[in-house]
């Protein structure tokens, strides 16, 4: 059972952190929402293969930051353990974007 000191210094912690608002939540999402009407619309709209696959990779990209910003509250954490996750994410590009220059989707 929590203790007064536990709900306390978790009152402390949350007011230590600046977190979003509610109306900031549903900014973020009607932005996820425009992107993905935009990438979806990209898919339909007969562009070149490349240029396609190389702007919904940038939106894919720009999405999972904000959600992994926003909603996973990495914005919010020590800088240490968004330095190691952004690593982490830059090391998975480099690696998908080598991938995909083998199997000739870049010329």
């Amino acid at each position: 059972m929590a203790t007064s000191s536990d709900i306390a210094h978790d009152q402390e912690h949350d007011a230590a952190h600046d977190h979003p608002s509610d109306g900031r939540y549903v900014r973020i999402a009607l932005v996820l929402a425009v992107l993905t009407a935009i990438e979806v619309w990209l898919s339909y709209a007969g562009l070149s293969s490349k240029l396609t696959t190389a702007t919904l990779l940038i939106f894919a990209a720009v999405k999972f930051a904000i959600v992994a910003m926003y909603f996973m509250h990495l914005k919010f954490d020590n800088k240490v353990l968004r330095r190691l996750f952004v690593t982490g994410l830059a090391l998975a590009i480099f690696c998908y974007v080598a991938y995909l220059s083998t199997m000739q989707v870049f010329p």
